[in-house]
């Protein structure tokens, strides 16, 4: 039986993990579970999987559910997170905390050797570099969740590297494909979170809505897949079935494919090298007529440009583009930006930023607290 660690065990990707370990009692027990501060969601989570350990990020959700819960151990704060991150007995951590909160989890994670499902890309895009030689270090492994880098890790399986000629991930569109850009310009908040796909929190969906998503994904891709950034390319795929397509030198493609439920890939990071029966619905190929692909309109959507700009420099660019977009998607959803002004925001404090080489997780950390304040004072001008 597996030990199951879940960092984010109140989000989307928890919920959806809780739901597989719960069909496969045998197979997998909870070790630890950590939240934010959904408390409610936490404390039946506990009742129902019976961890052993819990983290609880903010303080007065942290005083309520130790009050409440007895025989199981609270932890308190980023470095409860971090401590449950790196349990000896755990046997895989599922890294699912949202943004930048994720990275030293998965970062404590990776020095412990352990087995990481990552759904939390910010950790690569932040320090790709840093984690790879970490990984080398102390033999951690990480399999992806996300859908697309799932899939790329599926199909290049037994693969020879030198004949993979490029890596194309595929995206829906989110809710503004097809748009112009003068319509892009007065979108809200309500209209970017209706996603016509994927059920995710309120970050990720704008981060799709705006192609920055996908851009964070192909930054994730370089540093998983040690794949060239010009050798990974996106599809937009309004049908979400196919997940993604390596090319091959000899003009052959394989492709993943699947109906839209990130239980897949979730299950697959869980069950490494076996398979979990009965996770997807099937696909209906009497209902499914055409897939459709097309090239992203970067000049409606220039967000995904910058994520290629990043990598190109080096360095803390990279941070300092997820740093400026989180900080510039909040912006947007209190009302304090315009959509298209996500991009000019990232694009201003990107141009500011002296990249330099990290070599340090502080060093991360440093250049994602500049972008920050940059971020906020051209908000705020």
């Amino acid at each position: 039986m597996k030990k199951v660690v879940i960092l984010g065990s109140t989000g989307s990707i928890g919920k959806s993990a809780l739901e597989v370990i719960r069909k496969f009692p045998d197979k997998y027990s909870v070790l630890g579970l950590a939240a934010k501060s959904s408390i409610h969601v936490l404390e039946e989570q506990i009742k129902e999987f019976k961890p052993k350990y819990v983290a609880v990020y903010e303080k007065r959700a942290f005083d309520e559910i130790r009050d409440k819960m007895k025989g199981v151990e609270i932890l308190f704060g980023e470095k409860g997170i971090c401590q449950i991150a790196k349990l000896e007995e755990a046997d895989v951590i599922l890294s699912a905390i949202v943004g930048a909160a994720g990275l030293l989890p998965t970062f404590e994670a990776v020095k412990a050797g352990k087995t990481i499902g990552l759904a939390n890309k910010e950790s690569l895009v932040m320090a790709g570099e840093l984690i790879k030689k970490e990984m080398k270090n102390t033999g951690a492994k990480i399999i992806p969740v996300d859908s697309e880098h799932s899939a790329v890790f599926q199909c290049i399986n037994g693969c020879n590297k030198p004949y993979i000629k490029k890596i194309w991930l595929t995206a829906s569109g989110g809710p503004f494909k097809g748009f112009k850009k003068e319509q892009i310009k007065n979108v809200t908040p309500e209209e970017a979170l209706n996603h016509p796909k994927w059920k995710m929190g309120r970050r990720i969906t704008v981060d799709s809505a705006t192609l920055m998503n996908k851009g964070f994904e192909v930054i994730e891709a370089h540093y998983l897949f040690n794949i060239p950034i010009e050798n990974i390319g996106v599809l937009i795929h309004p049908q979400s079935i196919v997940h993604c397509l390596v090319e091959f030198i000899d003009g052959t493609y394989l492709a993943q494919m699947s109906n839209p439920d990130m239980k897949a890939p979730i299950a697959l990071a869980l069950s490494l090298p076996e398979r979990l029966p009965s996770i997807v619905k099937p696909i209906d190929w009497t209902l499914t007529s055409q897939l459709e692909f097309e090239l992203p309109n970067t000049d409606v959507f220039p967000c995904l440009k910058l994520a290629y700009e990043a990598v190109h420099i080096g360095g803390t660019m990279p941070t300092v583009l997820n740093a400026a977009d989180e900080v510039s998607v909040e912006a947007f959803l209190s009302g304090k930006l315009k959509f298209n002004e996500i991009y000019e925001i990232i694009k201003k404090v990107m141009d500011s930023h002296v990249a330099f080489q990290i070599n340090t997780i502080e060093d991360v950390l440093e250049a994602d607290s500049w972008a920050r304040k940059m971020a906020r004072k051209e908000i705020g001008e």
